[in-house]
């Protein structure tokens, strides 16, 4: 009997052990990161979430003195590589680089296997990303009046792409077409970048992106730019009118952002959360870093973890209003 105690007492000391040496190396931040890091982009490479988790890591690897390497993991909308963070150990060496377009998911596939705001840790929102409306050389179109009588003389014959379903890109063009009772055929894609090649090889003639994706076109001349579908105006495109300044009556309050921030699993303890929020701010307030962000047209702010959040609650009601408002689903 007192045998059979000693076993049982060691293993119930064992297991504590195990338990307390776990839950204090994850909450002993000093030597993180001992290894290569990973950045999640769930989007195709080249975009504007593809360009601000590059350019972090570029930054947060000089920082770390460690790799930290940028994998893109796009589908479903953004919900494999979503997932695929999710399901990750949350010890800091998988993090996700979150845009809107997850809560766009959570709102519109309610069956998901992860619940986007109570299951991942807030890390800092790092940068915005102006959309707009541009058209290649195939529209005779200057301004998104135009835009909106081509539309509405010739309903169903022009395609648009809007960079991937349940975007903010394409939530933006949904509510745009319907508030104008407009018909044109939505082209789904896997990111901004395909979308982007596809409107100027002309199979499709019309694109909502992000300015990342097609500023260096509209330089050419390749693509016009139409209006910014964002709230303010870009310094990345001084002049161009955003979808409010229009000179629609029926688009006067229309307003939809596109940023970027970063999240790790749910289970990141306080300690690490806190140390890489803190060292993504100051990669996020670097002075080379903003002028590499500001050169690709995205723009540069840093939200803590608790603001973050605040904005991703406060969205995820605006976006379910708009989708009954203006009858959006996934398709």
């Amino acid at each position: 009997m007192y045998r059979i105690l000693n076993v049982k007492n060691f293993i119930l000391l064992l297991m504590f052990n195990i338990l307390i040496t776990g839950v204090f190396a994850q909450e002993k931040p000093s030597d993180y990161p001992n290894r290569p890091v990973r950045i999640i982009v769930t989007f195709t490479p080249g975009g504007a979430a593809d360009v601000t988790a590059r350019v972090f890591a570029e930054k947060l690897s000089l920082l770390w003195k460690q790799s930290v390497i940028v994998e893109n993991k796009p589908g479903a909308g953004g919900s494999i590589g979503a997932e695929y963070v999710h399901r990750s150990v949350p010890d800091g060496y998988t993090l996700l680089l979150a845009t809107n377009t997850h809560i766009i998911n959570h709102v519109l596939i309610p069956k998901l296997s992860f619940d986007f705001t109570k299951d991942f840790t807030p890390l800092g929102m790092a940068t915005s990303a102006p959309m707009l409306i541009a058209v290649n050389n195939q529209i005779k179109a200057k301004n998104l009046q135009d835009l909106t009588k081509l539309l509405k003389s010739e309903p169903g014959k022009h395609a648009y792409a809007a960079c991937n379903m349940a975007s903010p890109h394409y939530f933006a063009m949904a509510i745009y077409l319907n508030t104008m009772k407009l018909n044109a055929v939505n082209i789904p894609y896997k990111g901004c970048t395909p979308a982007v090649v596809d409107t100027l090889g002309g199979q499709v003639n019309i694109v909502a992106a992000s300015i990342p994706a097609v500023i260096s076109f509209i330089k050419q001349g390749t693509l016009q730019p139409i209006a910014l579908l964002s709230s303010k105006p870009s310094a990345a495109l001084p002049g161009l009118p955003t979808i409010s300044e229009s000179g629609i009556p029926e688009l006067k309050n229309f307003s939809i952002d596109n940023y970027y921030g970063f999240m790790g699993p749910t289970g990141l303890s306080a300690s690490l959360q806190k140390k890489i929020e803190e060292d993504v701010k100051l990669v996020a307030n670097d002075p080379d870093t903003r002028s590499k962000l500001e050169i690709a047209g995205l723009e540069p702010f840093f939200l803590n973890s608790f603001d973050m959040m605040k904005i991703i609650r406060s969205d995820e009601q605006k976006y379910s209003q708009a989708a009954k408002q203006s009858n959006i689903k996934a398709e």
